[in-house]
């Protein structure tokens, strides 16, 4: 079984809906720890293909794609792309547009 923390990120990634992204700063504080952006970066390295989470649709604060070209770059953008997500002639996604807010945390009483 997966620690607290990393379950709730787990549970908050599987939530970010088809077309919306999110920040890892942002999956990080819902989870209960505003700290916690490099944990949720590992948790995506680490389980997004055992937990089949949707890891296409977290992005840097910048609203720019992380992984670096041979990394995943264009496989992220494609997915991206396929869901509705636009970014602008500098490869950014406006995340006032496309962001993801959800209306409370994750972070559930169990």
């Amino acid at each position: 079984m997966a620690a607290p923390f990393t379950q709730k990120i787990i549970e908050t990634i599987r939530a970010i809906p088809e077309g919306r992204v999110t920040t890892y700063g942002r999956v990080a504080a819902l989870a209960g720890n505003k700290r916690g952006a490099r944990q949720v970066a590992r948790v995506l390295h680490s389980s997004s293909r055992t937990e089949n989470l949707p890891w296409h649709r977290v992005i840097n604060r910048e609203g720019r794609i992380s992984l670096g070209e041979m990394q995943g770059y264009d496989e992220q953008k494609r997915l991206l792309l396929a869901e509705g997500v636009r970014f602008d002639e500098t490869d950014r996604v406006d995340l006032e547009r496309f962001g993801w807010q959800p209306l409370e945390p994750m972070v559930s009483g169990t």
